[in-house]
């Protein structure tokens, strides 16, 4: 099947529930208040798009390519971005609700969370390495020898990372987080 190359289009308000977005290449386009959710986005490939006010909820990322891609205000509930292409895996997140969604090995190192919803998200073996996580709630998102060296956490909330069982060598905390870092203690930590 033959694949479609599309550069610097605006597509806006437009249901791809109901009516189909051209399986191809889209290159420096925007994507405005449009409807993925529980679209097949298998083997797309984007590559310098910006997506905002979204919902690409339960979409079928399996293949798909994100290359330097922004999501702005979306809405994002169980995406598995384990399954996309990981050549030049590059996006950005922010004012977005990406829960129930998985990086399950996972390279997503200089990745940028921002004032966005983690709830219950899995980041178990990925490479977070230098991530940065701006005001984000993680709270129930699961760390599991995750690499998290470099990486800032200082004005989220919510985590449980265990530092034994995740390399943070480096990674930033603000003081208010360090019962995050204790959780698996269960001890009574006072302000």
């Amino acid at each position: 099947m033959d694949q479609v190359y599309i550069y610097d289009r605006v597509f806006e308000h437009c249901d791809f529930t109901t009516t189909e977005l051209e399986r191809g290449e889209y290159e420096c386009c925007r994507f405005i208040n449009c409807d993925f959710s529980k679209v097949d986005l298998s083997d797309f490939v984007f590559s310098e798009c910006a997506f905002s006010g979204c919902n690409l909820s339960l979409a079928n990322l399996g293949g798909s390519a994100f290359r330097e891609v922004a999501f702005r205000d979306c809405k994002m509930l169980g995406l598995h971005f384990d399954t996309c292409n990981e050549f030049g895996l590059a996006f950005s997140f922010d004012n977005c609700i990406v829960n129930h969604s998985s990086f399950h090995k996972t390279r997503i190192r200089n990745t940028l969370f921002k004032d966005s919803l983690l709830h219950e998200v899995d980041f178990t073996d990925s490479d977070a390495t230098e991530a940065r996580f701006d005001c984000c709630d993680l709270a129930r998102a699961t760390f599991h020898h995750t690499i998290l060296e470099n990486a800032d956490f200082h004005t989220s909330f919510n985590y449980a990372i265990d530092p034994e069982m995740n390399r943070v060598k480096h990674a930033v905390f603000s003081v208010n987080g360090l019962a995050g870092l204790l959780s698996k203690y269960d001890l009574d930590i006072r302000g």
